[in-house]
């Protein structure tokens, strides 16, 4: 009892002891005050339903569906699952720990040497015993303190990374619808072009029946129609590919939803433009830039876990054993119990502590490193992604006006063959240069909504769209 007296204030002393290791300070960086020919600031934009600037009731109803059945989102989730107990496990270490144990025996003997001198000739022992065991590693230089701010920094980390997978996801999809609807575009255009091709292939026989026309311009003709029946294949197959896809980010089998999309609605068309904000809105609002963060977070603790391991540790442990024998030659009771502290001093490890201690110096420098790149990163994505929005409505504007004077170009060229003032070159000529600014004009507003999801994804927004979680 004197003993546990004297070792209460020593210990009270110890557990007030340092934490050693750096404490984590938030990181910056030098970023530029603005993006380059930005609008009006950005709020909070990770709740901001980007898609539905749309205006395409399936793409929504297909989003909304696929966040909480999306495979890479689920998988996030577990992640949570498993960062929580990682904290429940960094924070048992450093508590008291209590087991309990119990045993049984029985034992004898038979023989004629018992009987000559017990009078009897089997001897039989029984014993039972329990045990009460306590230990307690005490936390002096904040090992377990700072593994537990690792663990959470971790916690922190794998909720951002479910936002990163929402956003892979919504970019996923949403690219994938618009490729579908682009194909399905492409081939409506051609399968048009095939119909005016054989018109003009028509045209052309009546000519030749009535001996203003050549074979050769039949031929051409004929030529130009089949090449136009070639492209069919892979717009088809384009369709297909990007329905499958969508399907399985669904987390649906291949050919779901196919015959949903067979139904065609024209190109998805954004409605408004990106109101971008400054590069400082990344670091709040892309979660990328926020699991970069926290793992430099974990890593710079684990330092101090790693430095805590150099200085001497010490531990209290008891115990309390009962015991009870019983038999035909004996019986009686039994009783022990043990207190006391343990120190352990690192006195020469051949250099590994010390070496443990710069690897997880190297690996926070590291992570720094990640994070200023995941930064930069999308600040050059935010550039990138404007500009081509931009100019994507200038292609977009000018691929309109040639559609519009292509297909005045190729009535007028079928009007002059008719009248035999031009030769059949010109309205094939013509044919082709419209059929090929209409699939060039929807190959453009194809790019126009693709980057429009780039932008939005690479300024987070959409990020933080609840989905169930466990």
């Amino acid at each position: 009892m004197k003993i546990a007296q004297a070792l209460l204030p020593m210990s009270m002393l110890l557990l007030s002891g340092c934490v050693v290791g750096p404490d984590y300070q938030t990181p910056s960086d030098n970023l530029p005050a603005k993006f380059s020919k930005a609008d009006a600031p950005a709020a909070n934009v990770t709740l901001n339903p980007w898609w539905q600037s749309f205006h395409d009731k399936k793409l929504d109803a297909l989003v909304t569906q696929g966040m909480n059945q999306n495979l890479d989102v689920q998988q996030s989730i577990e992640r949570i699952v498993q960062a929580r107990a990682n904290v429940v496990i960094a924070g048992a270490d450093g508590l008291p720990a209590l087991n309990g144990s119990g045993s049984g025996n029985v034992q004898g003997s038979d023989g004629s040497y018992l009987q000559k001198t017990s009078g009897t000739s089997h001897t039989e022992t029984k014993s039972l015993d329990s045990g009460l065991g306590a230990s307690w590693l005490l936390d002096l230089f904040g090992q377990y303190r700072r593994a537990r701010e690792s663990a959470n920094a971790s916690l922190d980390a794998a909720y951002n990374n479910i936002n990163v997978a929402r956003l892979a996801y919504l970019s996923d999809l949403v690219t994938s619808y618009i490729d579908a609807r682009y194909n399905q575009e492409a081939l409506a255009l051609a399968r048009l072009s095939l119909s005016s091709r054989r018109e003009t292939l028509k045209l052309t026989n009546d000519i030749r029946s009535a001996g203003a026309a050549s074979s050769l311009d039949v031929v051409q003709a004929e030529g130009l129609v089949n090449s136009t029946l070639a492209e069919l294949p892979a717009y088809e197959t384009g369709f297909h590919q990007a329905a499958n896809h969508i399907a399985t980010l669904l987390g649906l089998p291949a050919t779901s939803i196919t015959a949903e999309l067979t139904r065609g609605k024209a190109q998805p068309w954004p409605k408004f433009n990106t109101k971008v904000g400054v590069p400082a809105d990344l670091v709040r609002n892309r979660p990328d830039i926020r699991v970069a963060e926290r793992q430099l977070a974990a890593a710079t603790a684990s330092i101090g876990v790693a430095e805590a391991q150099l200085y001497p540790s010490l531990s209290l442990s008891g115990s309390i054993n009962a015991g009870r024998t019983f038999g035909n030659a004996v019986t009686g009771n039994l009783t022990s119990w043990s207190f006391g502290p343990t120190l352990d001093v690192p006195i020469f490890n051949g250099g590994r502590l010390r070496a443990n201690v710069e690897a997880q110096r190297s690996v926070a420098q590291e992570q720094y490193l990640v994070w200023k790149q995941t930064v930069l990163n999308g600040i050059e994505e935010v550039e990138n992604a404007m500009i081509a929005l931009r100019k994507n409505y200038e292609t977009v504007s000018a691929l309109r006006r040639v559609v519009a004077s292509s297909e005045q170009a190729l009535g007028l060229a079928r009007e002059s063959y008719r009248g035999g003032a031009t030769s059949l070159l010109d309205v094939l000529d013509a044919e082709r240069t419209l059929s090929n600014s209409r699939i060039q004009l929807a190959a453009a507003i194809r790019s126009l909504a693709a980057n429009y999801v780039a932008l939005n994804v690479a300024l987070g927004g959409g990020s933080s769209i609840e989905v169930a979680t466990k």
